[in-house]
């Protein structure tokens, strides 16, 4: 079983046979040959992408990192039970027994063993071609090494000494190294990125490792840990390198729909495609999937949160709404019901239909009816009513679809994908988050202004309100003002649970959805409570007994 975990890549024929031969032209090479040039070399690459998005497009590392980075947040909520293990990253209730955290694990380092056979076997400095190919393979070590850590290790900030995972940098299969230290992932990941960094010379598409991917990722690694003297130096080169410019607003709008290459925000994104990743039925088994139904494919069964729709919603105008589409309910006549809501002190959703009687709007609450009131605050208006137990405030909309009583508010950003129904490539990087990274160690520095000047870039393209020094809300820092704009514009990327818990912050998961209804539900969630991390799996102990549980 120690094979299955850190083998798999030196049976390279093996891999190529198995996948379609529109993955690789390499079906017949043996893996002695295999490594005779640079070209051939490439082609395992190509294997080590294949890892990160799974040989289905939804069976892979990516979609279980989103799952256990997203589901985690305060961004969604599930509308039901389910018996997929998701359901515990979503709830917290961890368990060594997690088969999708057991196989994020596996697929981890089949990537990592499959990048060691390929830097193992080409020599630097030979040709500008091989140094592309070892490069590449170094940025994919470094990713999925730093992901790693974020899921089975303890914010930077908490302690360097903190267990992470193991560093397995060879591809002997004898080498089975136990878990390192976070201080040590991260230095191997910053060395592993700067030689990415100076050995990529080519402009590829964002379907492939780059220098400006590495440069990316380096500028959030430092980010992660505060050194933010770095996380500007980094940002700034992916800004400036000119390859990159952010979506214009009404291309942004439908950046959903856009595939990698056709985005020119996208830094680097897990490349998939409709007919080879996601053929036939196998829209229902997306990450996005999960998030909407579409023309009757997808279970739709999780939902943007109170929370995050409350943001989003602040203002009318914000491009970032794009991609949540409310199911609204329609009367005979094909039209939207007008209705009220609002989220009771159970964390429950109460919606009200509305009546119009010559001009007066009401709503009946516990038989008994009300007049629908409103009054203007800081420019936008709060409408509510006056009930038994006093003033409701409410949203003034119509009434929606639901699922076990909570509303249908699908999420958009993880479907469409030049048109098909659930196809979507997962970004790790775009240049929006280079902005984001500045903004951030800006505001760490005690630079208001600048910090600023980089969050009103994003929010002049999503057509809201810029700040100023003196429109910074009451009891918000500049730090909180940047993590706001970072969660409402990289909202269902993978970044809130990181985010939140790297700044010390406490997740408030006070809304409605099913986490709350377990016998002991987590409505708050502090940095240092150790279920923020993923248990190592058991069957992994099991395999290697020397490796130390997680608390």
């Amino acid at each position: 079983m120690k094979k299955i975990i850190y083998i798999s890549l030196l049976a390279i024929t093996a891999v190529f046979t198995s996948c379609e031969l529109d993955r690789s032209p390499f079906t017949e090479i043996s893996a002695d040959d295999l490594f005779k040039d640079p070209g051939a070399a490439q082609s395992a690459t190509l294997g080590n992408y294949l890892f990160l998005k799974g040989d289905k497009g939804y069976d892979g590392w990516s979609d279980d990192l989103h799952r256990m980075s997203e589901y985690s947040g305060d961004n969604v909520m599930i509308s039901g039970g389910t018996t997929d293990a998701l359901f515990f990253f979503y709830n917290y209730q961890r368990t060594q027994n997690n088969s999708r955290n057991n196989r994020f694990w596996s697929n981890s380092f089949k990537a990592i063993v499959g990048t060691n056979r390929v830097i193992e076997s080409l020599t630097e400095g030979s040709s500008a071609e091989a140094d592309q190919v070892i490069g590449e393979n170094y940025y994919i070590r470094a990713l999925v090494f730093f992901q790693m850590g974020n899921v089975f290790g303890k914010p930077y900030n908490q302690g360097v000494s903190n267990l992470s995972i193991p560093l397995k940098l060879t591809s002997d299969i004898t080498d089975l190294p136990d878990r390192n230290t976070v201080g040590e992932v991260y230095d191997q990941v910053i060395a592993d990125l700067l030689k990415a960094e100076a050995l990529m010379n080519e402009n590829k598409s964002a379907s492939f490792a780059t220098k400006e991917a590495a440069q990316a990722l380096l500028s959030r690694v430092y980010l992660y840990m505060e050194d933010n003297t770095k996380a500007i130096e980094y940002a700034d080169k992916v800004i400036n390198s000119g390859r990159y410019s952010l979506l214009p607003s009404s291309r942004f709008a439908v950046m959903n729909t856009l595939a990698p290459a056709e985005n020119e925000e996208a830094i680097f994104s897990i490349t998939l495609t409709k007919d080879i990743d996601i053929p036939g039925t196998e829209d229902w088994y997306t990450i996005g999937s999960f998030y909407a139904t579409i023309d009757g494919v997808g279970w739709g069964e999780m939902y943007a949160s109170q929370t995050y729709l409350e943001l989003v919603n602040k203002n009318a105008s914000d491009l970032r709404k794009s991609f949540i589409e409310p199911q609204y309910l329609l009367d005979a006549n094909g039209q939207k019901i007008p209705a009220v809501y609002w989220v009771d002190d159970t964390y429950t959703y109460q919606f009200r239909r509305t009546t119009n009687t010559g001009g007066v709007i009401t709503l009946q609450d516990d038989e008994i009816t009300y007049p629908l009131l409103s009054e203007t605050v800081a420019g936008k208006t709060q409408h509510y009513f006056v009930g038994a137990t006093g003033r409701q405030d409410v949203t003034f909309d119509f009434d929606m679809d639901k699922r076990n009583g909570y509303p249908k508010f699908f999420i958009l950003k993880a479907s469409q994908q030049e048109n098909d129904l659930h196809l979507w490539s997962p970004t790790v990087s775009r240049l929006a988050e280079m902005y984001l990274n500045k903004a951030e160690a800006l505001a760490k520095q005690g630079a208001t202004q600048a910090a600023l000047d980089e969050v009103n870039v994003l929010r002049t393209r999503a057509t809201v309100p810029t700040y100023t020094t003196s429109t910074i809300p009451v009891g918000k820092s500049i730090l909180d003002v940047v993590l706001e704009e970072r969660r409402l514009e990289l909202a269902y990327e993978g970044h809130r649970k990181f985010d939140v818990y790297r700044n010390g912050k406490t997740m408030n998961r006070k809304y409605p959805g099913t986490h709350l209804n377990n016998s002991n539900p987590f409505y708050e969630i502090e940095a240092n409570n150790n279920v923020i991390i993923e248990f190592i799996p058991e069957q992994q102990i099991l395999i290697q007994p020397t490796l130390i549980q997680n608390d």
